[in-house]
């Protein structure tokens, strides 16, 4: 019974985080990039948290701002802002697959957002990031 119960939770918790990451934007409780600015990643250069009030839908995803001068750069030119690979982890894109991702990882490289899983893959990532970018750029299309 209770092999059962775990086999079942075991697929459950599959099957939450297969479809968490069907979306091409990495999103947490409906905020793209867990409800941070990012833009103040560019012009602030720390992680700052967005307001609920200045919001914007772009990308089938809902990116909250710190303030509305971010929100209007922001839509003046998203591709600029917005993170690379969806704002998934740009080294498991690099392996062919989504994984969230957490804020403090965040680099900016050639003036592209770069988010990755933790802080160790980040650092494995930072040892070779040329090469692992010219392979998420390559599956990033179809993973995408």
């Amino acid at each position: 019974m209770k092999k059962n119960l775990f086999i079942a939770l075991a697929l459950l918790f599959m099957q939450i985080a297969t479809n968490a990451q069907k979306a091409s934007i990495f999103s947490v409780d409906g905020k793209a990039i867990r409800g941070y600015d990012v833009v103040a990643f560019f012009t602030n250069h720390q992680p700052v948290i967005g307001n609920d009030s200045i919001n914007y839908q772009w990308n089938d995803a809902n990116w909250l701002f710190a303030s509305k001068e971010n929100k209007a750069a922001f839509i003046k030119n998203p591709e600029k802002y917005a993170p690379q690979y969806g704002g998934y982890c740009a080294y498991g894109t690099a392996g062919n697959h989504k994984a969230p991702t957490q804020i403090d990882t965040w680099t900016i490289l050639n003036d592209k957002l770069y988010f990755n899983y933790n802080t160790k893959v980040k650092e494995l990532w930072n040892k070779k990031q040329d090469s692992l970018i010219e392979r998420a750029n390559f599956y990033w299309p179809t993973l995408k």
